[in-house]
């Protein structure tokens, strides 16, 4: 679907429960300067995951990937783009939670989303610490980090978390893309799910 966001199309796919709807995820895929897109397989596994739960998921293509309009912008235009399809989102399924979920530099743009709009649960995969400055986040984020991330090393995200007291939950012998970890990943966010 093309939604119509502050730099024209925002292609954006939505998997909708039906009755008894939870909650709204969005979320947001990888770095798109290197290949990230809606379809990449962690975030379709998020995907899959929040829709299991009862969620309508919402997966935009970020500036300039696919049919959606632009070029890139750091994160910056990025996160105006995310809160257009949250906003879209609440107008068409209600005023439901909002859950933010990203992956890698996802994660980043989530949570500049989070600091403006806020949301009822922020779900960060692999977030790109390292590579963007990352703020503080709220209490009760969930993290998850592979234990040998070659792209975002593990010491740099809990450098970050242990300042502001946030676990992060490793799964042992992941890497940045969870190659054979897809269903631990799944597990992991079905376990913290919390309950809108």
């Amino acid at each position: 679907m093309l939604l119509v966001g502050p730099a024209g199309s925002i292609e954006t796919d939505i998997t909708d429960p039906g009755a008894g709807r939870r909650a709204i995820a969005l979320i947001a895929h990888p770095h798109p300067l290197m290949g990230g897109t809606k379809d990449n397989k962690v975030v379709t596994t998020l995907a899959r995951t929040f829709h299991a739960l009862g969620c309508v998921t919402l997966r935009p293509n970020f500036r300039g990937v696919g049919a959606s309009a632009g070029a890139h912008d750091q994160g910056i235009a990025e996160t105006d783009d995310l809160i257009t399809v949250a906003g879209y989102a609440k107008e068409r399924f209600g005023d439901l939670p909002l859950i933010c979920a990203g992956f890698s530099f996802g994660s980043f743009v989530q949570t500049r989303v989070v600091e403006r709009i806020g949301a009822h649960q922020l779900v960060l995969v692999g977030p790109a610490v390292s590579r963007f400055k990352t703020g503080t986040v709220p209490t009760g984020t969930l993290i998850i980090h592979g234990e040998v991330d070659d792209v975002v090393p593990l010491s740099a995200v809990l450098d970050w978390a242990r300042p502001q007291n946030l676990p992060v939950v490793v799964v042992p012998g992941g890497e940045h893309y969870f190659h054979g970890r897809l269903q631990v990943l799944q597990q992991i966010i079905t376990q913290h799910w919390r309950q809108p």
